[in-house]
Parts: structure tokens; C-alpha cells; sequence
């Protein structure tokens, strides 16, 4: 299977740094307004231009890139959901079909508190924080995006992985009545990605579940998926209805689909050409031009002792 290169399209209009300042206020005062759990109950106001409920959340100051965030619209539309189509718009056009609540998501392998959790008990431990991180496509473009989540390794160690766990494994929801497109044969379904288990203790590693402080949307990954930085977007996986924690290193859907240009790793790699594109460059959705692409996304200094020793055009 081969992913298409994106045509360009219009760039939307740059959300007013003044306006996220105060939505970002907004928000805080509703949640110093003593409005408990993790989302504000159906009487919440969503600050005009949204629509989406509002996320109690605290911004980060370690975690953000200081780029200008891509436009909601963008974020929001033009994205990749194989389950939804195989082109940008088909997931925000047909993701109305994804029902994300009541949602569970089971537990299972090398680890000593395995079973089957609801979506609320997963993420009542967990304070939402805002980090705002470069995303990268395979593809070659990229956009700067406000993530609402926690750490993926707080929420992994409260299922205490055995020694046996050498990586774990994420798995889509599999049911074509609400993903339509796993009635074809676009990708071998469910979708499967897979990370280290130091890769996925990281703090950089985010299990999100908004962005631009809003709940996330269906297109985006609703009702809770992965945000690894580093490496391409396809690595971070959506809608994520399974966990597993395994001893070998898994084979992720990407690479059973063309292992020639989908390795396990996907970091970003500037060096490491895709063998029909260049990843030198990329298009930073919302701008005209390209720009150069950083060596792990510019997350090198946190991330690149990960990897030390191992050549990264074999394991690409």
C-alpha cells in the first residue's frame, strides 16, 4: 500500500496569539471555579470558534516549542485516518460515524494488572497538561499543534509491566460499522503501532485526549491517542482500544503493509530519504515555502541518547 503525496491547499487564518491568551485564561478560571473531572460537564461553555467541550488542563512551561500553533481548521481537516479514507478531508467529513464515549480499552501481556478499563477510570489519576509539539508526516509536511494529555509512562506503570515487557503495543478499535473504510483492504485491520518501552517511558511521550484545549475531536484520534514528537505521525496512533505489553519487537501495520519504507523506528530523519521523497524539507501547513527538517524533529537533545550506538539508516 502507498500513501500519497498531499497537493498543497489554502492555508486557513492563523489564530490571534491574543485570542488563544484568552482562551487559555478562560479556561483556567472555569477550573478554579471548582468544575471537578477531567471535562466540564454539558453545561460548558466552548469559547466561540471551536465547538468542542473544554478540557480542564494546566499548560506546560517545559514542553512547548515556541513556533506559531497551525491553524485549528487545518489541525482539524486536513489530516491522515485511513480508517475514515485514504485523502486529508475524508476523516473530518465522515468521522461523525466514531461514537468515543462510552469507550473501554483492554489491557493484556506482560504485565500484572491486566484487564479490561473504562475510559474514565484511565484518566481520572491523570492532571491534562498543554504541550505544544512539532508533528512531522512521513509525507513531508508538518504542523505546530497544542496537545491536551499526560504522560504515557504515568498511565503504563500504573498497569505494572513485568520485566518480560521489552515494547508495547497499541491497537485501533476495529469495528467497520463505525471506522468504514476497514470494510476494504486499504491497510490489514485493526491498525497496530508499536514503541520500546524506553521509547515509550519518555516523558516526551503523551497519551492525548485534546488539542487547542478542547476534548479531541473523532477525526483527530477521539477519544485518546499516542503523540510520540520525534518520530513520523503515523507512529502515533488513534482511537486506541488495546494495550499490550510483549517480549519481541511487534510488526507494526505500516510495516506489514511496505516494510521497504515503514521501519519499527520512524524517527524523523532528515538523512534517511523516503525511497520515493526526500525528507530534507517539509511544508509546514498554514505557510508557503518549506523548511528545513530537524534531526528527531528538534527533539534531539532529549531523545537521540535512545538510540546511541545503533545505525539509524538500518534501523530507520
Amino acid at each position: 500500500m502507498l500513501i500519497k503525496k498531499p497537493s498543497d491547499i489554502s492555508p486557513s487564518e492563523i489564530t490571534p496569539r491574543e485570542t488563544y491568551r484568552d482562551r487559555r485564561r478562560f479556561m483556567q478560571q472555569m477550573a478554579g471555579l471548582g468544575l471537578g473531572g477531567v471535562l466540564m460537564g454539558a453545561t460548558g461553555t466552548a469559547v466561540a470558534g471551536y465547538g468542542g467541550k473544554p478540557l480542564n488542563f494546566t499548560p506546560s512551561t517545559k514542553y512547548r516549542v515556541d513556533e506559531k500553533p497551525t491553524p485549528y481548521e487545518d489541525v482539524t481537516t486536513y489530516n491522515n485516518f485511513y480508517e475514515f479514507g485514504t485523502d486529508k478531508a475524508s476523516p473530518a467529513r465522515r468521522a461523525h460515524t466514531l461514537e468515543p464515549r462510552p469507550w473501554s480499552v483492554v489491557v493484556e501481556g506482560a504485565c500484572a494488572k491486566p484487564g479490561r478499563y473504562d475510559l474514565e477510570e484511565i484518566l481520572k489519576p491523570h492532571p491534562l497538561e498543554e504541550r505544544i509539539y512539532r508533528f512531522r508526516c512521513v509525507e513531508g509536511w508538518s504542523m505546530v499543534i497544542p496537545w491536551v494529555g499526560f504522560p504515557l509512562g504515568d498511565m503504563l506503570k500504573r498497569f505494572e509491566p513485568t520485566a518480560a515487557a521489552k515494547y508495547v503495543v497499541f491497537e485501533t478499535l476495529y469495528d467497520p460499522e463505525q471506522f468504514p473504510n476497514q470494510r476494504g483492504r486499504v491497510l490489514d485491520w485493526p491498525y497496530l503501532e508499536g514503541l520500546r518501552m524506553d521509547e515509550a517511558m519518555h516523558p516526551l511521550s503523551l497519551m492525548v485526549v485534546g488539542l487547542y484545549g478542547e476534548v479531541l475531536p473523532n477525526q483527530n484520534g477521539a477519544p485518546m491517542r499516542l503523540m510520540v514528537p520525534w518520530k513520523y505521525g503515523f507512529k502515533s496512533i488513534k482511537s486506541i482500544a488495546k494495550i499490550r505489553f510483549v517480549e519481541e519487537m511487534p510488526t507494526s501495520t505500516w510495516m506489514r503493509a511496505n516494510s521497504r519504507e515503514y521501519g519499527f523506528y520512524s524517527n524523523v530523519n532528515p538523512r534517511v530519504d523516503h525511497p520515493r521523497w526526500s525528507q530534507q524539507s517539509e511544508r509546514r501547513i498554514g505557510e508557503w515555502g518549506r523548511r528545513k527538517t530537524l534531526m528527531f524533529n528538534g527533539y534531539g537533545d532529549e531523545v537521540a541518547h535512545l538510540y546511541s550506538g545503533m545505525d539509524l539508516r538500518k534501523f530507520f
